[in-house]
């Protein structure tokens, strides 16, 4: 099997596959600054656990952090995630119209 570069897609792919990764961004996007110990708080996970999932997010470059004293915040970066939309989009094509001969046959079939 051939061995390819890791490239900034492919790590904002991998990181975006998680859902509790999924769910700190997300989290982000409505409180952006976020301590460490906030961001762990509703998750049913350990500090440390939570520290390993921001780690492949800073390495996505999905999210940045700061560090204030003793208090760590954290930010979302939306550049990358706007690299994987920009790379979605050139496929949108083929799904949509997918979903228009899905629509066009519920619809036809709703009488």
């Amino acid at each position: 099997m051939a061995k390819y570069p890791v490239s900034q897609l492919d790590r904002t792919f991998s990181a975006l596959v998680d859902p509790t990764r999924r769910a700190i961004l997300a989290r982000l996007e409505r409180e952006p600054g976020l301590s460490i110990t906030e961001i762990a708080r509703p998750l049913p996970l350990k500090l440390p656990a939570v520290m390993k999932h921001l780690d492949v997010l800073s390495d996505a470059g999905l999210v940045s952090r700061t560090k204030n004293g003793r208090t760590v915040s954290v930010d979302l970066v939306a550049g990358p995630m706007e690299e994987a939309m920009a790379w979605l989009r050139r496929y949108e094509r083929f799904w949509s119209a997918s979903l228009d001969r899905l629509t066009d046959f519920v619809e036809g079939h709703e009488e």
